[in-house]
């Protein structure tokens, strides 16, 4: 049986995600899709419903909001965050979320695809869920966790904390953000409107995790140059550069260098979008690792291989650009351990086992912690995310408030 809590935060979630957000990584607009606004102005409407009497969301779509503080202490200003938007890599358009209560370890089948079915053997952490209650998605679309299920714990928390003044905190800031999901997270942020001193994004998976490492992350493109020529006059004259780009790509390391064949705090290389005519090809790779100087020896082994290539295609030439996208966030993170050490003494008080673990990727913390905001990343119960086989758990939801309700009194209590 759902406590009070619980059902309240799954039916955020499920009203959440019916709502889409997804966001493109080809816009030039910010945010990148204009839909994203259509859940924040509802947010900014619960916020003020609620009590929150600041909510407001700015020209660029983020929300803002306070629960202000009900102690005399000096306390640091916490800022809780998570992202509107859904992945673009599968469908949010008429997401239709199902709450399968008690689970009880069956393979769910989702209706609107049979053949698209959630098994514990594919998905383990699930057989630890059994006896929770677990939304999905139909089976057509991805199911919005990432990172509705965030959103829809911070504000149940938030009205959690505005209901219960026994509960004593600091100033509680409110945070939810465009475009996470191509990077762009927090490009338009003013730092002076959020005004906060530490801050945690509800954007995790499995109950318990508290994630302060994330990769560092360079974007790199290598292009080659051909020779053009008539096709039917090209011996000895023409270098096709698509053929010259395919022969790289495939001098590629087998294992060990893509994220296919990596794990854990194993860093990779990734080809993910390829451009090729006669005279130039290029294709762009995203460098990831959780040690910053790693990227150049990954960026170095690229341009090896194509000056290896070039010697195959006399006339060739090419050519590579590199941009920084983030850093590992543990770099300021260690400057002020008392974030993540009060996280992992909430969950405890919250009867929550901390999983220190690392994150695959990146997320709105690893740029808000070098813009002014340390912000390591706790648990939302999100998993399979961004594909048809996504789900989350409504007790790791209730959990991660719990986490969140101890939380702001653990720093009340220190202040």
């Amino acid at each position: 049986m759902m406590t009070e809590k619980a059902r309240k935060v799954a039916d955020r979630l499920m009203r959440y995600v019916q709502i889409d957000t997804q966001s493109d990584p080809y816009s030039d607009t910010f945010p990148s899709t204009a839909k994203q606004k259509d859940l924040s102005r509802i947010l900014v409407e619960e916020l003020l419903s609620i009590g929150v009497k600041d909510a407001y969301m700015d020209e660029w779509g983020y929300v803002f909001g306070t629960v202000p503080s009900n102690t005399n202490k000096k306390i640091e200003t916490i800022c809780f965050c998570s992202h509107v938007d859904t992945a673009p890599d599968c469908s949010g358009k008429g997401v239709r979320p199902i709450l399968h209560e008690n689970y009880q370890g069956q393979d769910i089948v989702l209706p609107d695809d049979p053949t698209q079915v959630i098994t514990t053997k594919q998905h383990t952490y699930l057989a630890e869920r059994i006896g929770d209650d677990i939304i999905t998605a139909s089976g057509t679309t991805l199911l919005g966790a990432d990172d509705k299920a965030g959103v829809a714990i911070i504000m149940q928390l938030a009205e959690e904390l505005m209901n219960n003044l026994a509960i004593k905190h600091g100033d509680i800031r409110i945070l939810f953000t465009p475009d996470e999901e191509v990077g762009r997270g927090v490009d338009k942020l003013d730092m002076k409107k959020l005004n906060a001193d530490v801050g945690y994004t509800l954007d995790g998976g499995v109950r318990g995790s508290l994630e302060g490492d994330t990769f560092s992350a360079n974007a790199m493109t290598v292009t080659f140059h051909g020779i053009s020529a008539h096709p039917g006059y090209a011996k000895g004259k023409m270098v096709n550069a698509v053929k010259v780009m395919g022969h790289f790509l495939d001098s590629l390391p087998p294992t060990g260098f893509s994220p296919e064949t990596t794990t854990g705090a194993e860093g990779f290389v990734h080809p993910y979008n390829l451009k090729g005519q006669l005279e130039t090809a290029s294709v762009d790779f995203l460098i990831r690792d959780f040690d910053t100087a790693n990227l150049e020896k990954h960026q170095q082994v690229l341009r090896d291989l194509a000056e290896t290539t070039l010697k195959e295609y006399p006339g060739a030439r090419y050519e590579t650009t590199v941009k920084e996208q983030y850093r590992n966030m543990r770099e300021v993170l260690d400057q002020f351990p008392h974030i993540e050490a009060n996280a992992v003494e909430a969950m405890k008080r919250a009867g929550v086992e901390p999983k220190q673990a690392l994150v695959r990727g990146g997320t709105d913390g690893s740029r808000l912690s070098f813009i002014g905001l340390p912000c390591p990343n706790i648990f939302t119960g999100e998993m399979a995310i961004h594909g048809k086989h996504e789900y989350c758990s409504v007790q790791d939801m209730e959990a991660a408030i719990d986490t969140c309700i101890e939380l702001v009194q653990v720093y009340e209590e220190k202040g």
